[in-house]
């Protein structure tokens, strides 16, 4: 579970609910925190922020010692601008310039012609003493990338490390990777809270109240929800109580409610509105649960220690419940739409029933429709996404069987490319499909397609040997949101790798 250090509360506050902070803050440079007395009086009033620039001590150290260390940070965050820096002014790592790449290959031509490492590494030393670590990487990098041999570009390890500390090459090289580590933390650290300022600013004042309003809701996500913790809770504690070992199948029901979590919710909150915190943290512990139960599911042995396992995935179990109704269910009231809430509404019909509570009706929603828009000019736009007609056709390609369409006129309207078992030759693209098939097969062909176009069947399988290979061929008919008739699919699919599979190479 993530360590969440609040920036808002003071040194002391801290130090009380993480007492391994005093150690790592003193390595930091606030040295009078392994005071008591200063930490019981001016740590009562003073938070990292101020204390670090009282000290003049660069808060993105602080913060990206502090996550290296396993803490998430919530409340204000400082402005990262102001913190001292080692050069006047910092440049893009991911584009060093290209001065650094040719100042890097001097470097090795002076090597090269036999001058003094010793030499070299001080010139290094004046000019790159300011540049971040992750920044040398990426020259080096380049140099590889324009074929300089890998060789000559690790006899650089012996120049750089001039620049960090440690008694030896070795020990000054692994001080170097070392750092390279801190400076990529530090840039995206940089990134993070960059993204974070991008959004804009919501109030959570009255967050639990929004939720329990829309929770309030018949039909509404958060409704449902609701109602599937309650369920969950009820089952736990039925467990709790009598160790009813026939209630874990219903308990693992819980993996439908974090699908829909993890889909619907998570995603958004973070690509849309900024909020990593529930992807990053609820999302992997959702998959830490379904896992042990999954894995407890399949064990024989249910002595102590799998009912020790079992008790405490169960204990995670019931906290998530709580996490979702007091903080990842607020988030989502006051940062969704209307509009997003109908189309989490609508999605949510595709899951399978969880812990027997049935989806109730949204009157708001069903007559709300969501469709998406789509930046798709010159694109194939359809209810699932867009696609131009070069991606289109190449997937439709990709699928593993022969495809045929015939629109409810009995024109044949398309044929995917590729090897085919049952030849179509393009001329065919605009016939009568009767026109198609032998006199033997064409009374079939009719009568399958009527009973399409009247309902009287959806599908027809035909299972048949061809060149000594088991063939399926299976027609479907095609049919709009209304059920009106659009035509009839045949799909042609090799089914050698079914036999395969099931029965094995030698049955």
């Amino acid at each position: 579970m993530a360590k969440k250090l609040d920036l808002n509360k003071t040194v002391y506050e801290l130090t009380q609910e993480y007492p391994e902070l005093i150690e790592i803050m003193a390595g930091l440079g606030f040295t009078e925190i392994i005071k008591k007395p200063m930490l019981h009086s001016v740590g009562k009033i003073m938070t990292i922020p101020k204390g670090a620039k009282m000290k003049n001590i660069s808060m993105m150290d602080v913060v990206t010692t502090l996550m290296g260390k396993g803490f998430e940070l919530v409340g204000e965050m400082p402005d990262m601008s102001s913190a001292p820096q080692a050069g006047a002014e910092k440049t893009n790592v991911n584009n060093p310039p290209a001065s650094r790449t040719e100042q890097l290959k001097t470097y090795l031509k002076r090597l090269g012609e036999g001058e003094k490492l010793e030499t070299v590494r001080a010139d290094f030393v004046r000019e790159f003493s300011d540049v971040e670590a992750s920044e040398i990487m990426q020259a080096e990098q380049e140099l590889m990338k324009e074929g300089t041999p890998l060789s000559e570009v690790q006899r650089l390890c012996d120049v750089h490390s001039a620049l960090f500390h440690g008694a030896t090459t070795e020990e000054k090289i692994a001080n170097a990777e070392k750092e390279v580590e801190a400076s990529l933390l530090r840039k995206k650290a940089h990134e993070e809270l960059a993204k974070r300022d991008s959004f804009p600013k919501k109030d959570y004042t009255d967050k639990n109240a929004r939720a329990a309003e829309l929770e309030a809701i018949a039909g509404h996500p958060l409704y449902t929800l609701t109602k599937e913790n309650d369920a969950l809770t009820d089952l736990l504690a039925r467990f709790k109580e009598g160790k009813d070992e026939s209630l874990i199948p219903a308990i693992r029901d819980l993996s439908i409610h974090y699908a829909k979590k993890g889909d619907m919710l998570y995603p958004l909150l973070k690509v849309k509105y900024g909020v990593s915190g529930p992807s990053d943290v609820m999302w992997t512990v959702d998959d830490e649960i379904r896992d042990e139960l999954s894995a407890l599911a399949k064990e024989n042995d249910h002595g102590a220690e799998w009912s020790a396992r079992l008790d405490a995935v169960l204990t995670r179990a019931e906290e998530m419940i709580y996490k979702e109704q007091n903080i990842l269910f607020p988030i989502c009231a006051v940062n969704f739409t209307e509009e997003e809430w109908y189309g989490i509404y609508h999605d949510e019909k595709d899951y399978d029933l969880c812990f027997g509570v049935e989806q109730e009706r949204w009157e708001t929603a069903e007559g709300r429709k969501v469709s998406t828009v789509f930046d798709a000019v010159g694109e194939i736009v359809m209810p699932g996404g867009h696609m131009t007609v070069e991606q289109l056709t190449a997937l439709l390609n990709t699928i593993p069987m022969e495809i045929t369409f015939v629109d409810a006129d009995n024109i044949n309207r398309f044929f995917n490319e590729g090897p085919k078992v049952f030849k179509r030759p393009g001329m065919a693209i605009d016939r009568e499909v009767f026109s198609c098939h032998p006199p033997k097969i064409e009374p079939m062909v009719r009568q399958i397609i009527d009973d399409f176009r009247n309902n009287r069947r959806d599908e027809v399988p035909v299972w048949m040997e061809k060149g000594g290979r088991t063939m399926l061929v299976k027609y479907m008919a095609v049919r709009d949101n209304s059920g009106a008739y659009l035509g009839t699919v045949e799909l042609v699919q090799d089914m050698e790798f079914a036999k395969t599979f099931f029965l094995g190479e030698n049955k």
